[in-house]
């Protein structure tokens, strides 16, 4: 034990502990090409063993933004890890790459091991969703740089596609079907703005409730990413997906271009989803116009897959049965940019 470090505020103990609490959660996460679980300098992964052909690795890197601070408001901490983990899968998943494993990190005004061990199970969550190995990560003790309960966290995937099977967009033409997969909710992109409605606007307490929400506010808002790896995975084994987007920040209107060849856009068909009831109490309470909203949330679609007009019932289908809600919502069309009708 070193005094004087622990007179500076830094628990090697605590440290310690929380290493020993979280093993069981990182065990969880195992999956084949996993070489070793944490504890040693560096996390090791077996790509040979996997049997790819011209393996191209596809990385990502992320965090949860402001919205730790609704989690720290609801003293609330074994879902946020699920959201990083979902930041980071649901893009890779974009390009067409399965996610082999996850490494995080975690950087607190103060180690409390019950609260690191609650943070980390919601990463270990989002990595068995994901089937994603959780081999390594970073717990940092800085006491000057964060208030004594508030952290930080961030997170780092790589995924793996075939060469051949990299999805980039390029194969996207005008009359390709959009397929929106529903979101969970407000998911992690936003919540600068979400708070200023919130509680500086309205002055809400997040216990508020609402007709129109099943639960709290904060609960509601809390609500962990979707993470979309699994059934994804599932429709390119037999669908031919010309493109995919990850709706977060920004919305429709930078997002969905993003999977789309130069010269295209999309033309969103209303009533064709269901806008969750977090983002009309939103638009209620801070007097957004419809537009605005659509540049900032994902309005109830988390992801989009782009095909061809006789492979969307096939995905469809697909999509159904591996639990998620999904439906036609636009046509692709030789306009550039986001139009609705």
């Amino acid at each position: 034990m070193s005094s004087r470090y622990s007179e500076a505020g830094v628990s090697l103990e605590a440290g310690y502990e929380s290493v020993s609490l979280i093993k069981k959660h990182v065990a969880r996460t195992a999956r084949p090409g996993m070489v070793s679980g944490i504890g040693s300098f560096g996390g090791l992964f077996d790509l040979a063993s996997l049997g790819y052909k011209e393996p191209v690795l596809v990385s990502g890197t992320d965090g949860v933004g402001t919205k730790l601070k609704l989690a720290f408001m609801m003293d609330k901490h074994d879902t946020i890890g699920q959201d990083v983990v979902a930041m980071c899968v649901n893009d890779v998943i974009a390009q067409g790459a399965a996610p082999l494993f996850f490494l995080d990190y975690i950087a607190v005004g103060k180690n409390f091991p019950e609260k690191i061990e609650q943070i980390v199970k919601g990463v270990a969550d989002g990595c068995v969703m994901a089937n994603c190995a959780l081999i390594g990560g970073e717990t940092a003790e800085m006491p000057d740089m964060y208030e004594i309960d508030d952290y930080d966290i961030a997170g780092f995937t790589v995924g793996c596609v075939e060469k051949s099977k990299i999805i980039t967009g390029e194969k996207t033409k005008a009359g390709d079907v959009v397929i929106g997969i529903a979101s969970s909710g407000v998911h992690s992109n936003g919540f600068s703005l979400v708070r200023k409605i919130v509680l500086k606007d309205n002055g809400l307490d997040l216990n508020a409730k609402f007709d129109e929400l099943s639960d709290s506010l904060g609960n509601t808002l809390l609500t962990p990413t979707r993470i979309y790896v699994k059934p994804v995975l599932k429709v390119l084994e037999s669908v031919d997906v010309h493109g995919i987007a990850h709706i977060t920040g920004g919305g429709f209107y930078e997002n969905m271009p993003r999977c789309l060849n130069e010269g295209l856009g999309i033309e969103i068909t209303k009533g064709t989803w269901e806008v969750l009831p977090i983002f009309h109490v939103l638009q209620k309470l801070s007097g957004m116009d419809e537009k605005e909203m659509y540049n900032v949330f994902n309005m109830g679609v988390g992801m989009i897959l782009v095909v061809d007009k006789k492979d969307a019932e096939e995905t469809l289908r697909i999509l159904t049965e591996q639990g998620e809600k999904a439906s036609v919502i636009g046509v692709v069309t030789a306009q550039e940019g986001i139009s609705f009708k």
